[in-house]
């Protein structure tokens, strides 16, 4: 059934930190190479943070940027979430911070771990409060920094990882038919074993967990998954609009691997030139990916005011999420 959505996306803002880390910087502390990555994944290089730098700094940036490129008031925003997997503090949260920073008067905030899925989760969660009339004005952000639980002995993971944020404002729209059109979530928490990073338990499902911290991840279990599921709810997101894949101007997946990307596209029939993706120049940024696949359409100037766009995320629960959205930002 498709949705009766009474929000709109109306502005974005993304940053990276300064810092590059190339794949020829990679070939002096593991082995591998520039080839070998590039083959496997896409990736030629990632922006990673300094020591003094974390998620709600990178957050704080793409907010500055949504606020003033877009010349929106942040003053009214009534609720701030905030997707991250890679948080400064267990607590204070860094939607916390983000208020601080900005100083608004009188919102909720409140940190969403949904991983790699996190950004489409929250748009989710907002378009939902948004609508249901509880809240006017929310801004959705996603920031993460990956590098710092990156096991950098690990050839197989730590060419994979980027840090970054993203930020869209999500606003109560009775002018017309809100721009979400559908959206379709799903979780299979057996698959967890498969991408995690250990914490306070030492075992899953009775399993020893590794990596001190760090990430550890079955890659190929987790790209069949991906693949499998993506391309399904992918055909439900369709059915529960009453579009045909023509009708998709963009498809923005969750940039994980262009491997993956390319994989997913031909599964589901999706042409790979209608897909947007931040992989290749900022690596794997867990739920920052999309908003910044979002905001490189926006500055090509492929991303159109109206375009309508497919947006999935998936990641580590094992998790997914994906929505059908009208592309509510205004050219600037």
């Amino acid at each position: 059934m498709t949705l009766v959505s009474r929000s709109r996306i109306t502005a974005i803002g993304t940053y990276v930190p300064e810092r590059i880390l190339t794949n020829e910087d990679l070939e002096k502390m593991v082995e591998t190479s520039d080839e070998w990555i590039v083959q496997r994944t896409g990736i030629q290089e990632r922006h990673i943070t300094s020591d003094d730098e974390f998620t709600s700094h990178l957050c704080i940036r793409a907010i500055e940027k949504l606020r003033d490129t877009y010349n929106k008031s942040l003053e009214d925003v009534d609720l701030i979430l905030t997707a991250t997997t890679t948080p400064d503090y267990s607590f204070p949260s860094v939607a916390c911070q983000i208020q601080g920073h900005f100083g608004i008067a009188s919102t909720g905030a409140v940190d969403l771990n949904a991983t790699c899925a996190g950004f489409s989760y929250a748009l989710h969660l907002a378009n939902g409060l948004i609508t249901s009339g509880l809240h006017r004005k929310i801004l959705v952000v996603a920031g993460e920094t990956m590098t710092k639980i990156t096991d950098y002995s690990d050839r197989s993971t730590c060419i994979l990882f980027g840090d970054g944020a993203g930020a869209v404002l999500v606003e109560r729209d009775d002018t017309e038919a809100g721009g979400f059109e559908a959206t379709v979530m799903g979780t299979q928490g057996t698959g967890g074993i498969s991408v995690y990073r250990s914490g306070l338990s030492s075992s899953m499902n009775g399993i020893p967990l590794e990596g001190s911290g760090k990430i550890v991840q079955n890659g190929r279990e987790v790209f069949k998954w991906a693949v499998r599921t993506v391309s399904a709810g992918i055909e439900q997101l369709l059915r529960q609009a009453g579009v045909d894949r023509e009708q998709i101007d963009w498809f923005i997946p969750h940039s994980a691997n262009l491997r993956m990307i390319e994989s997913i596209c031909e599964k589901a029939n999706i042409p790979l030139g209608k897909t947007l993706q931040s992989v290749q120049l900022m690596g794997n940024t867990s739920s920052a990916s999309i908003p910044l696949a979002l905001q490189a359409g926006v500055d090509s100037g492929q991303l159109k005011t109206g375009d309508r766009l497919l947006i999935y995320g998936f990641g580590s629960g094992l998790t997914h999420a994906g929505l059908i959205v009208r592309w509510g930002v205004p050219a600037i």
